[in-house]
């Protein structure tokens, strides 16, 4: 049994504050729950004020977002390439993933996708601070995640023996799944 309940909020820096809500607000519908200003840290006390702005991203799932203006602009983690930190945010249907990819475009937003990942498709753009996100349409059946559930264990102590792509799941991308 899991010690944790659930996520209580992921927090991501922000450039401005009132941007990335409105941001989140227009182009995701996301709503704007709660906010918190300090001017000093609670947990530590260094003095460094802060905005902490709360978005309401469904079914008890909140994104946090901190600005803070007395720390150097922020930037990215230069080592890791820029595909691989996401959120990645679950839609209702592959409809909504393209009606949504449709209306970012729309809106000048450079959108990447739909990619098909046989279990499920994703679009993938970036929020005002440079955050990639994906939004996912699940797609897969209950026996495709019977396949993957079956193999996970064996392709995780490959990859930690051997450090190169098991091919027990290669399925999802090379169209082989019967």
């Amino acid at each position: 049994m899991s010690l944790i309940q659930k996520i209580h909020h992921v927090a991501y820096r922000c450039k401005d504050a009132k941007e990335t809500v409105e941001w989140y607000e227009k182009h995701l519908g996301i709503m704007f729950v709660l906010a918190i200003a300090e001017n000093e840290v609670p947990s530590t006390k260094a003095p460094d004020p802060y905005m902490h702005v709360f978005l309401d991203a469904g079914n008890g799932n909140v994104l946090a977002f901190f600005e803070l203006p007395g720390q150097p602009p922020m930037g990215r983690d230069t080592n890791t390439p820029e595909w691989v930190q996401h959120l990645a945010l679950k839609v209702d249907s592959v409809d909504t993933l393209l009606t949504t990819k449709a209306r970012l475009e729309a809106e000048g937003i450079e959108v990447l996708g739909p990619t098909n990942h046989t279990i499920f498709k994703s679009i993938y753009f970036f929020d005002p601070n440079g955050h990639r996100l994906e939004l996912a349409a699940d797609c897969g059946t209950p026996g495709m995640m019977q396949k993957l559930d079956a193999v996970k264990r064996e392709m995780l102590d490959e990859w930690s023996r051997t450090r190169r792509a098991p091919s027990h799941a290669a399925w999802m991308h090379d169209g082989t799944y019967a």
